[in-house]
């Protein structure tokens, strides 16, 4: 809260870098790794001036380490602004660790009977499911909500915080649509093929916390075979645009 808006937001960020600087000073493996602190950015809404910290977490869910971050730097804010910081936490959404995935079947593979005409009328069909759910949010909470099923289970199966994946996903639809809808997108070629994409925020990780120390976490990541935060990312949201096919 402060009471010039405009004057308070513009010295942020003439300062930007000492808050970044200090936001990295404290010892950290994600920082010597050549993660951290990398960007401020402000907001007004209303009567109210956020400041984001955006931080590379590399392969680290990162919540600890960014709460830490705005806790340290509140005080700096404060003396910058005038103001007073009331929340610092980490947002859920996770706008800047989008995980995408795109798959294409021909109509044969999609067939019924292994014929091209049935093919095609099975994506006929998976398309007007699409157009329902991208336009009606009842639908749409069904269909993701499906989607999910997939995401969510290999968030929870490997120590992932599987609450704030799921809300972040559902907020990223209205945040990037302007309206809830779909949280996949299904379209036909010009060859006839049927075309799936999906693009969500997943702040997952194979590094610190409970999944350094969690049996089953560990051994699940193996299974999977993923080196880094964005495989594990990418395997979650192939597995959510899989199961949104299955589905439809």
């Amino acid at each position: 809260i402060v009471e010039d808006l405009k004057t308070s937001l513009e010295a942020v960020e003439s300062r930007a870098q000492e808050i970044i600087d200090l936001c990295n000073s404290l010892p950290s493996t994600m920082v010597s790794l050549g993660g951290g602190c990398k960007q401020i950015r402000c907001r007004i809404i209303e009567d109210m001036l956020i400041v984001h910290i955006i931080v590379d977490c590399k392969d680290a869910m990162g919540a600890n380490a960014v709460n830490t971050m705005a806790e340290l730097c509140a005080p700096l804010v404060e003396e910058i602004t005038g103001g007073e910081a009331r929340l610092k936490i980490v947002s859920n959404l996770a706008v800047h660790r989008l995980a995408r995935s795109t798959a294409t079947f021909t109509p044969e593979e999609l067939s019924m009977d292994g014929s091209l005409e049935s093919g095609l009328e099975v994506i006929s069909r998976i398309l007007d499911a699409y157009r329902f759910a991208s336009i009606d949010p009842f639908r749409a909470t069904t269909h993701n909500k499906g989607t999910m099923n997939a995401i969510s289970s290999i968030a929870l199966a490997c120590g992932q915080d599987w609450r704030a994946v799921e809300a972040s996903c559902h907020a990223w639809i209205t945040h990037h649509q302007g309206r809830y809808g779909s949280i996949t997108e299904w379209k036909q070629d010009r060859n006839g093929n049927l075309q799936g994409s999906i693009e969500i925020p997943l702040a997952v990780g194979i590094v610190g916390g409970a999944i350094s120390v969690h049996p089953v976490a560990r051994a699940n990541l193996s299974i999977l075979g993923v080196d880094s935060a964005a495989q594990l990312a990418g395997v979650m949201a192939s597995a959510g645009l899989a199961q949104n096919l299955a589905a439809m």
